[in-house]
Parts: C-alpha cells; sequence; structure tokens
C-alpha cells in the first residue's frame, strides 16, 4: 500500500510538518491541526490494512501494529508538540487517544464494520460526525477524530473511487461544509467534514481514471527521433 495515494500521502506530511511549527507559528491552530491529523491517520490506517474481520488469533487484535509500528511515532509527535505548546492536558489527552484508539476502538471498529456494506459505513460515519459536533471538546474527541477517519475510509473503499462524478461530490460537500462555517457554532460540525471531504478529494485524486477514447483509424504520428 506504500505510495498508493500520493496525494493524499504528501498531504499527511505536510499537516504533521505544520503542526511541528504551530506552536512558533499558530499556536491556536494546534487542537484543529491534531483533529486532522487523526483523522487522516485513521483513514490511512485503514486503507493500508483493509481486513474484512479479524481471524481469531490473539496476535491478530493488534497486527495492525506489526503491520507497521513506525506509524506510532506520529502520536509520540502530535503529543510532543502539545508539550511544546505548553498544553499538558492535551498531550496526556493526545498519550491517552493513542492507546485507546490503536488496542481498543480500531479492532472493534474492525470487528464490527469490517463485513458490513456502503450504507452501514455510511450511517456510522454520519452518527460518529453528529457525535463529535455535540461533544465538542473532551477526552473522547481525539478517538473520535480517529474513527471518523477510519470509516470515511470504508466509505470510500465501498463506493467509486476515482471516478469525476464522485470527486465532484466530494468538492461540493467540502465547498457546502464551509459555506456553513458562516453560522455561528457550526465550526465543531463543520470542520470534521470539511476535514473528510478534503481526504476524499486527495484520495480520488491519486487514483483517478481517464474517461476511456474510442479507437480511430488514422493515419499514425509521426515520431522523430
Amino acid at each position: 500500500m506504500s505510495g498508493e495515494l500520493r496525494a493524499l500521502g504528501l498531504a499527511h506530511g505536510l499537516i504533521l510538518g505544520l503542526l511541528l511549527a504551530s506552536p512558533l507559528v499558530a499556536p491556536g491552530l494546534l487542537p484543529w491541526g491534531v483533529d486532522a491529523l487523526l483523522l487522516v491517520g485513521g483513514f490511512q490506517l485503514r486503507l493500508a490494512d483493509r481486513r474484512f474481520a479479524l481471524r481469531g488469533e490473539a496476535k491478530d487484535w493488534i497486527s495492525h501494529i506489526l503491520m507497521a509500528p513506525t506509524r506510532l511515532l506520529r502520536w509520540g509527535a502530535t503529543a510532543v508538540v502539545a508539550l511544546i505548546a505548553g498544553d499538558m492536558g492535551l498531550a496526556q489527552t493526545i498519550a491517552l487517544a493513542a492507546i485507546v484508539c490503536e488496542l481498543v476502538a480500531y479492532p472493534l471498529c474492525t470487528l464490527l464494520l469490517g463485513q458490513r456494506g456502503l450504507r452501514w459505513s455510511t450511517g456510522a460515519l454520519i452518527l460518529l460526525l453528529v457525535a463529535i459536533g455535540v461533544m465538542a471538546r473532551n477526552p473522547a474527541h481525539p478517538i473520535l477524530c480517529f474513527l471518523i477517519g477510519v470509516t470515511a475510509c470504508m466509505v470510500w473503499l465501498r463506493g467509486p473511487d476515482g471516478e469525476p462524478r464522485a470527486l465532484a461530490l466530494a468538492l461540493g460537500g467540502g465547498a457546502a461544509a464551509t459555506l456553513t462555517l458562516l453560522v455561528p457554532g457550526a465550526l465543531p460540525f463543520a470542520a470534521p467534514i470539511i476535514t473528510v471531504c478534503a481526504t476524499w478529494v486527495l484520495a480520488h485524486l491519486s487514483v483517478l481514471r481517464r474517461r476511456p477514447l474510442p479507437w480511430r483509424l488514422g493515419t499514425p504520428p509521426i515520431r522523430v527521433r
């Protein structure tokens, strides 16, 4: 799976770099950067794993960790950024979220939704987006961001990936969510939706397929060496 979605991988690295620089440049953007990093990280993990069900072995519960243990460094880097910014509470929340997401939330999500269809994945994604908007900032917020990324990837994998129409729908959804920012109090709901739509756009652009052109008879092109 390495390098399959280059645009999304570049964006993931860019978010991590901006997050490392945010304590010096814009400390106020740190919480939103953490949310985006966790959401894209959940999307990338599900994309690389793609299991439909757990296979019953004890080691299989943490097989996603054994698959890419260096991925855990991003959790540590995020917690270090929170410490640099002087937010000890956020650092502790990120550390706790890392344990819960890797050992409990992701395996349970795979167990419950791994064999479900598009409707189930879409319904779970909508419920998570509503929950993260209603609950606002609390210790479960990073876990919800991570699970939103996982379920968003499930929806993308079960939907029409790489089609121009699906790309247009993702762009339209992101634009509509951006317009709702004009409404007071809409930011907790709009921010994760915008991040999900932006992630879908980058994923579609990474595998966008051109429309097939019919073969025509004609004079072959002249090639000059």
